[in-house]
């Protein structure tokens, strides 16, 4: 029983990393240009609001499970590795703090300034691109991006690290 637990939680952390990275590229890649594109196709008159609208949805979900998942594998990883305290268990949760960090932030501090703005514009398309509210706006856009981007970086490195350690462990054993 002792020797399933940590196969059971590097299975999971590799399916929940593996799941929310595709979710996040897919939402990267896929989503968040294809609703500008598509919406713009139309020309409707105020397609950047309705698409700014979709995406900032579906990148709360991103970043809030990012923010879950990056927790709940760090506290298992502390759990795990309780009686440790090297430079492997730093190895172990040092990705997984920048994930929770880097969606906390981009979730609860960036895009929640950017929804003010929003706001404050009331709709983004009529406001011109050298209005303050819309600079400011688009500089928060660009930290959530490099945000977003260091999580997906981050989730990255814990699946490799997570992939690697049967390997470590076995080189351990081995004369």
């Amino acid at each position: 029983m002792k020797t399933r637990l940590p196969i059971f939680t590097s299975c999971l952390s590799l399916f929940l990393l593996s799941a929310w990275l595709g979710g996040a590229v897919f939402f990267s890649a896929v989503v968040a240009p294809a609703a500008f594109h598509t919406l713009r196709s139309f020309q409707l008159p105020n397609p950047n609001e309705i698409a700014g609208s979709i995406v900032t949805r579906a990148l709360s979900v991103i970043n809030v499970s990012g923010f879950a998942i990056g927790l709940l594998l760090w506290l298992l990883t502390v759990l795990r590795e309780r009686t440790k305290m090297n430079g492997s268990r730093l190895l172990d949760t040092f990705p997984l703090t920048v994930l929770v960090l880097a969606t906390a932030v981009g979730q609860w501090v960036i895009a929640a300034k950017m929804r003010g703005l929003r706001v404050a514009m009331v709709v983004i398309d009529q406001v011109p691109a050298d209005d303050p509210r819309h600079i400011a706006f688009n500089s928060l856009h660009r930290y959530s991006v490099l945000l977003l981007t260091l999580a997906m970086c981050s989730a990255v490195a814990a699946v490799i690290l997570t992939g690697l350690r049967p390997m470590l462990g076995i080189r351990k054993t081995s004369p």
